[in-house]
């Protein structure tokens, strides 16, 4: 594949790639990303599509990358390969931390192979080379500090510089307690010189001080001395501290030299952060677009589907307008598109974004189009877009367009796409349309994909006759003439020529004068053209609002359908209520005269005889159900004994409130029984004798028998006769 620097400027490449870049967190993937073009090889592209779209799900999948981000270490790249060069400490710090992150992010694609098998496959081609760590930690701490223990040496220094420095504090507080008590210091007592403490002693009292001098005041009001107790301490500090400072100079050329044999391995790691932070903002940037990867197919076909320019789409929305997405189609049948209509109706953009799009793909870039998309791979895009004056070359706008032309007649052939704005424009309208006409036929001929478009007739009317080429509009408003930015297949657009001008207020007269200027037959044509562009706008309106009714008569139809179900269901309900109170209320009565019965005889017998026979008469109207239905059953039965048993006690309420009331009427004044009383149960019709009365409970005597009751059950029949 070879894309010229052309292609990329008239479609605008340099932005994407700019935006996207602005998503890295280095240097060097801000750089690495500014330098995309589109891949040679179609297998290392398909590789990094793969690796951009494994990237992209770690934002939804919840399982997210490591942190990537680094400090270049090209300087220290460039150290390790001069021989005897020593490496500073905040060197070996960065290429600490990079190598650190490199080694967590191939761990992380080792574990995580069923998320990421692309990316995965691509790690197992770095080493993990953990003694690079190994070397640095055991020289420098997490401080990015030598550490004391790094070698016997620098121990034995250090530790003596701590003894040094506690007597030098020591002796210069003893100092500082002396001389003050004497009066000598200022209120400030001391400060420090070349750091260095010193005591702030007047000016006046200077020579009373031992120590060495280091310095005064603005004013001269304060001499600055380190007191003489301290100064041979600092001597001995000085001298250790030039000890420390080659001790650690030796200790970091010994590290370099251990860390020098990995210095390609370093360049590799920081390659691989650059690649994954080039990953990290193509990913970002296709989730600000929705941008996916389409169907990339072998079959010489492009099928965009619902296609966003995706600069417009972000410039759009941040000023919250809409953006209108296009659907466009090139196979074998149909390789070349003649895209026509008035200006400033979005022939242009819809250009620009079939090439943009396609270049992003082929630079490794996800696409905002709907997923279901399929595109080829072009060998060659060749455009020409805008206005190409030349001034370097002193070219006008047609002959910079014949030049462009003639490189165009070079490279195209069958894997070719290319792109023409304003075919044959800059020249004579009928020669620069023959020869735009000519030049057509011969891309056509040579089996090239192509999108063009023009306000030239003859091109339209080659595209109509050209068995695999067709004609396209962008639609425009009948009445309003404003655009509707949606491409139409099959039939050339009008220009609109004299209906835009006299919408911009152009007198009629001369609009009328304007068309006796040319011929008629091509005023007939625009004519004709326009006119089936207004019935091809009123159809599409007709059929959109068919396609609304339809959809709101399918919605009332499923809207009815649902209410007469509902209707059914509960006349259905309604039904079987009604048959179950009819049956319940049957059975009511029935209980109704069982118990009427029952309250009169006392027959338990014979109503436990009737109530069985109702029940088999029930049940043999019951068919034997299913495990199922046997449940719904049960839960019906449940529900009507609880309804026989509510009525039931209702009836035996009533019935009790029924005799309450007649006893109040006939009953006697109750007299409490006594031994010897004839009595009987209150509820009863046999008389008895009451012989005895034993802890609560009445022995009645009723000849044949007797019976032990509650005294309360009992009521007075007859007092005992009392002898005279």
């Amino acid at each position: 594949m070879h894309i010229i620097p052309k292609t990329l400027q008239d479609l605008q490449f340099k932005t994407v790639v700019e935006t996207i870049a602005e998503g890295c967190v280095t240097d060097l993937g801000k750089e690495f990303v500014l330098q995309l073009v589109p891949f040679k090889e179609k297998e290392a592209l398909w590789v990094n599509l793969q690796h951009t779209t494994e990237f992209l799900s770690s934002y939804e999948n919840g399982n997210a990358f490591p942190s990537h981000g680094f400090d270049n270490i090209n300087q220290e790249l460039r150290f390790l390969g001069l021989e005897n060069s020593v490496l500073e400490l905040s060197g070996f710090r960065r290429i600490a931390s990079l190598t650190e992150k490199s080694i967590t992010l191939l761990l992380f694609l080792q574990k995580n192979v069923e998320y990421y098998p692309v990316l995965s496959e691509y790690g197992q081609s770095f080493a993990v080379k953990k003694e690079i760590l190994v070397y640095i930690h055991a020289i420098i701490d997490k401080f990015g500090e030598v550490k004391d223990d790094a070698s016997p040496e620098l121990h034995r220094i250090r530790k003596t510089l701590k003894g040094i420095t506690g007597k030098i504090n020591q002796s210069f507080t003893a100092a500082l307690s002396t001389y003050n008590g004497l009066g000598y210091l200022d209120e400030i007592k001391e400060s420090v010189v070349e750091n260095r403490r010193v005591l702030a002693v007047l000016a006046m009292y200077r020579r009373k001080v031992k120590g060495q001098f280091l310095g005064s005041s603005k004013t001269g009001s304060i001499a600055f001395i380190e007191p003489e107790q301290t100064l041979n301490y600092t001597r001995e500090l000085n001298s250790l501290l030039y000890e420390e400072k080659e001790e650690l100079e030796r200790i970091l050329k010994q590290l370099t030299e251990q860390i020098r044999p990995f210095a390609e391995d370093l360049a590799v790691y920081q390659t691989f952060l650059t690649y994954i932070d080039s990953l990290y903002a193509k990913a970002k940037y296709a989730q600000k677009i929705k941008g996916v990867l389409p169907t990339i197919t072998e079959e010489r076909r492009l099928y965009l589907k619902d296609a966003y320019h995706p600069i417009l789409w972000l410039t759009n929305q941040q000023k919250n307008e809409a953006v209108y997405p296009q659907t466009i189609e090139l196979h074998s049948e149909n390789r070349i598109i003649v895209i026509s209509g008035p200006n400033a109706g979005g022939k242009s953009i819809t250009l620009k974004t079939i090439g943009l799009l396609q270049l992003m793909l082929q630079s490794g870039i996800l696409i905002p189009v709907h997923p279901a998309s399929e595109t080829c791979l072009f060998d060659r895009i060749l455009t020409d877009i805008g206005d190409n004056q030349s001034i370097e070359n002193h070219l006008s706008t047609y002959s910079y367009r014949l030049k462009n032309m003639n490189y165009f007649l070079k490279k195209c052939s069958n894997k070719t796409l290319f792109l023409i704005d304003e075919f044959g424009t800059g020249s004579d309208p009928e020669l620069g349309g023959a020869l735009a006409e000519t030049f057509l036929e011969e891309f056509y001929h040579r089996e090239a994909f192509g999108i063009i478009t023009t306000h030239y007739s003859n091109l339209k009317i080659l595209a109509n006759e050209l068995p695999f080429a067709t004609n396209a509009n962008m639609m425009f408003d009948e009445r309003s003439l404003q655009p509707l930015y949606k491409l139409h297949l099959g039939q050339a657009g009008s220009s609109f020529t004299f209906e835009v001008a006299q919408k911009n207020g152009i007198p009629f007269g001369l609009i009328n004068r304007a068309k006796k200027k040319i011929e008629k037959g091509k005023v007939r044509f625009d004519k004709t053209i326009a006119s089936m562009q207004k019935e091809q706008s009123k159809l599409e309106k007709s059929a959109q609002s068919l396609k609304e009714e339809e959809r709101k008569a399918r919605e009332e139809s499923l809207k009815m359908e649902t209410i007469n179900t509902k209707i059914k269901q509960k006349l259905e309900s309604y039904q079987e209520l009604y048959d179950a109170n009819q049956r319940l209320i049957y059975i009511g009565q029935k209980v109704e005269d069982w118990s009427e019965k029952y309250f009169n005889t006392k027959n338990k017998k014979e109503l436990i005889g009737e109530f069985l026979k109702l029940v088999e008469i029930e049940n043999s109207k019951r068919k034997k159900a299913e495990p199922k239905e046997k449940k719904v059953q049960e839960a019906q039965k449940k529900e009507i004994i609880q309804e026989l048993e509510v009525q039931v006690a209702e009836i035996r309420k009533e019935k009790k409130e029924k005799k309450l009331k007649e006893k109040i009427v006939e009953e006697k004044p109750k007299l409490q029984p006594k031994i010897g009383d004839r009595v009987r149960m209150i509820d009863g019709k046999a008389v008895g004798v009451l012989d005895a009365i034993e802890k609560g409970k009445a022995v009645v005597n009723y000849g044949m028998f007797t019976s032990k009751v509650d005294l309360e059950s009992l009521e007075l029949v007859e007092a005992k006769k009392i002898k005279k």
